[in-house]
């Protein structure tokens, strides 16, 4: 019933590629989830996976509105005449909301419509019963975890989006996640995920136990130095972490009074475009949220 067709766009916030699913609905219909990049050998891989099945696509769904999942749904939509669903809060154009906390029926079968925010404000997940599936887009991957950065995402919404996750759907037998391959054993990702995300905060509230630090500090002090490209993201990260301790008033912040060295300045604001291409590089600022630029370095305390 789901066909699994995956972009050529790897990278290291996508890791494999995007993953775009493709739904027999029975009467002959078929329902896309998250058409992907706009790249024209994968939306034609789309339409072949569909007409491989004799279905017609009619109905197409974003799990959120970052350019990896959503920027090739025009596309899509003009070469199957489909109908584009989006959650409310979602800036691409689509053709109708998703119904929230509802279902969505397309030929056969209906999809509940899991408002799910965290990982973004405009995410949501789907749940086919008739499958036990949870197409869960960002929200969990099939390998790693998933990046949490303000402004466009926030931690205390994610963790509240992953136990209701837990408490709902734990019979759920398979994910299919935005990247990565298919998780088997839902119960099992969705407590890994949990569990991550309460020991990162410990590290963090350890480290400031010891000293005030910065957010490159903390950095430094909780991410292999081996792993330094991928430090702007951590930081966006414990960035998200600090914003929800400091809102709980068990941290506090304030300005360090200097100007930031070349390599904080790196961590905490990196020139994403003077690295990569520039489809990469959206895809990496959406993720990120460096547009939301950090010119004040604060340290925090307990």
């Amino acid at each position: 019933m789901v066909t699994l067709v995956r972009a050529p766009n790897p990278s290291a916030m996508t890791l494999q590629g995007t993953n775009s699913y493709v739904i027999d609905c029975g009467e002959g219909e078929a329902l896309v989830i998250d058409p992907g990049p706009p790249i024209d050998a994968h939306l034609d891989a789309i339409v072949d996976a569909a007409r491989a099945r004799s279905l017609t696509i009619r109905t197409i769904l974003l799990t959120h509105g970052h350019p990896d999942h959503a920027l090739g749904a025009p596309q899509l939509v003009a070469a199957t005449g489909a109908t584009l669903y989006a959650h409310p809060r979602c800036k691409v154009a689509h053709d109708a909301d998703l119904p929230l906390e509802g279902d969505l029926r397309a030929g056969e079968i209906a999809l509940q419509i899991v408002d799910a925010p965290g990982h973004t404000f405009d995410h949501a997940i789907f749940y086919l019963p008739l499958e036990r599936a949870l197409f869960t887009g960002d929200t969990i991957l099939g390998e790693g975890t998933t990046v949490i950065a303000p402004p466009g995402g926030a931690m205390r919404p994610y963790h509240r989006t992953l136990q209701r996750l837990a408490d709902e759907f734990g019979d759920a037998r398979v994910i299919y996640g935005g990247h990565g391959p298919v998780v088997t054993d839902p119960r099992a990702k969705i407590a890994e995920y949990i569990e991550h995300r309460q020991m990162r905060e410990r590290q963090i509230l350890d480290a400031l136990g010891e000293e005030p630090q910065t957010i490159p500090d903390l950095v430094r002090g909780i991410y292999s130095p081996q792993r330094q490209v991928l430090w702007p993201a951590m930081a966006r990260q414990i960035l998200a972490h600090l914003l929800a301790l400091e809102s709980e008033g068990r941290v506090v912040s304030r300005p360090l009074g200097r100007p930031m060295t070349a390599q904080e300045a790196a961590i905490l604001n990196p020139r994403i475009e003077e690295i990569v291409g520039p489809q990469e590089a959206a895809v990496i600022v959406a993720e990120l949220g460096t547009e939301l630029r950090l010119d004040s370095l604060n340290v925090y305390s307990l």
